[in-house]
């Protein structure tokens, strides 16, 4: 591995799937991909122990939802995505928009506040940070719209067409920090439109469907922006190396290939949640108004039992 004004090259051979997936963990990853499987699987155990239940299904999800982020930061496709654009995108497309999905539905926030315990009157613990946090300006401002969506697509237009690309790609620690903010924007974008945990932007289902397609098309654009280039457009993937037996412009289209077609991807996986949890929302508004349905009418049948005793008593 050696460093040029290009940013990190490295003598791999050409890529291929098999040897992509095999094992090369990031440290910072991986250690955070373990901790938070430790953490969430804490939490269900917690739950069941004390006789609660928690849905198989959430948990499925946030597992897959983790494995997906050490598929492609934890495995040589991380190597590769130092020095082949395509790579990359495959990582940045995971990372930002089927990550972030499958963590949010496991419903992580929840877990933690029915897990951890209250820490009393007049004391906070971390239970009780977390709902500051949640309730807090700095959230309100975090899951608006109008700073979600803008952010969305600056992270694409504003790091790959500017400098702050090569920089980041300079080390290994600056990719690291560049795929971090990806799942964090990734997180931050679909919690309000997909997120089962409490927040305090919760809009509406059919809301939810337009902030979605307010940030997909940009995704779109993106990568037939890159698809369409006549020429290099990141620096860092100017010059591959030899050994990889690859063309820059051609490895640039195909990365621009998979930004186009992934963002369908989303679209399709946060429309059918939406679907489910709008029917869901449904039911349990018609059971509640069913419920207030039959207390009323218990209440008319006990006021109209008590007027005929009334009346039995009067006849007596």
């Amino acid at each position: 591995m050696d460093h040029s004004g290009h940013g990190m090259t490295m003598d791999l051979p050409p890529f291929t799937l098999g040897r992509g997936l095999h094992w090369s963990a990031d440290p910072f990853f991986l250690v955070a991909c373990l901790l938070g499987l430790g953490l969430y699987g804490w939490g269900v155990v917690r739950l069941v122990r004390r006789g609660d239940k928690w849905p198989v299904m959430r948990t499925v999800s946030f597992v897959v939802g983790v494995l997906t982020i050490m598929l492609v930061l934890c495995t040589r496709l991380n190597d590769y995505g130092m020095v082949m654009f395509s790579v990359h995108m495959v990582q940045h497309m995971v990372i930002s928009m089927l990550s972030p999905i499958l963590l949010l539905l496991g419903a992580p926030i929840t877990l933690a506040l029915r897990a951890l315990p209250t820490a009393g009157r007049g004391r906070k613990g971390p239970r009780e940070v977390l709902l500051m946090f949640l309730h807090s300006r700095y959230m309100r401002l975090l899951t608006h719209p109008a700073f979600t969506i803008p952010l969305f697509i600056a992270s694409l237009y504003g790091l790959y067409f500017t400098p702050l690309f090569d920089f980041l790609m300079e080390s290994r620690t600056g990719h690291a920090v560049m795929m971090a903010h990806f799942l964090a924007v990734g997180v931050v974008f679909f919690w309000p439109i997909i997120g089962v945990d409490p927040g305090p932007h919760r809009p509406g289902h059919l809301m939810r469907m337009l902030e979605l397609f307010a940030g997909m098309p940009f995704h779109a654009f993106f990568g037939i922006a890159l698809m369409m280039a006549s020429e290099p457009m990141v620096g860092v993937y100017e010059h591959p190396a030899a050994s990889l037996g690859i063309d820059a412009l051609s490895d640039q289209t195909a990365a621009g290939g998979i930004a186009w077609a992934f963002s369908e991807v989303p679209s399709v996986l946060v429309l059918i949640a939406l679907l489910f949890q709008w029917k869901s929302s449904e039911q349990r508004q018609a059971r509640r108004q069913d419920r207030a349905a039959d207390r009323d009418g218990d209440k008319e049948l006990e006021a109209y039992n008590a007027y005929l005793a009334s009346l039995n008593a009067r006849g007596r």
